[in-house]
């Protein structure tokens, strides 16, 4: 797991400015300015993540189905969870990465902490050391959180205290971007439905 994610999300990559900018009002994030680079490398983290080698260490610590909670003088390399959440209160000296849970950090992540369809969230005064990704959920900081390197929200919200700090890039593409086409597609077929009942009502009318 360090070699998979020690490099870094933002290391060595070249990082392009285009499309929308971003910033925090009220605790809120306006959408970010995202790039192809953004997602290419998002999307490289997801299969990192996926093909993680298991285990390697007694300090590495895997479950499934069963929540990890870290505690507040305890410490761990990396927590994995499949469809449970992850709570640490004391320190992850590797990453967090999480399927089908949450993540919330309330002590230290000193690396990556990765969420797929769950929430994520880093609690006042908490830290996670490199990059916040998730994937289909919605992403909270408290005050005074900090995110070393980058936050990418991809399909989900983010919603930030004005005191909470980013090291680097802040990255967020709204669920709409993802379900828009899929409610615009449900809605014209549920129009064409009920036109072509109606039709058919009119013809059975007018033969009588």
């Amino acid at each position: 797991m360090r070699a998979a994610f020690g490099g870094g999300f933002g290391d060595g990559c070249v990082w392009e400015r285009v499309g929308m900018t971003s910033h925090v009002t009220d605790g809120r994030l306006v959408p970010a300015r995202f790039g192809f680079s953004h997602l290419a490398v998002a999307l490289v983290l997801v299969l990192i993540a996926a093909i993680a080698a298991p285990a390697r260490a007694t300090q590495d610590v895997v479950h499934f189905a069963n929540s990890i909670d870290v505690g507040k003088d305890a410490a761990v390399h990396d927590a994995v969870c499949f469809f449970c959440s992850v709570n640490v209160q004391g320190t992850v000296n590797g990453d967090v990465v999480v399927f089908f849970g949450s993540a919330h950090i309330d002590g230290q992540a000193k690396h990556d902490v990765v969420v797929f369809f769950g929430g994520a969230r880093v609690g006042d005064e908490a830290s996670v050391g490199k990059n916040l990704v998730n994937f289909f959920g919605g992403t909270r900081l408290g005050e005074n959180a900090s995110v070393g390197q980058d936050v990418v929200v991809m399909f989900g919200r983010l919603r930030a205290a004005d005191s909470a700090t980013f090291g680097g890039e802040r990255v967020v593409l709204p669920g709409l971007i993802f379900f828009g086409p899929f409610l615009i597609l449900f809605l014209v077929v549920g129009f064409i439905r009920h036109e072509a009942r109606m039709a058919r009502r009119r013809m059975l009318l007018g033969g009588f």
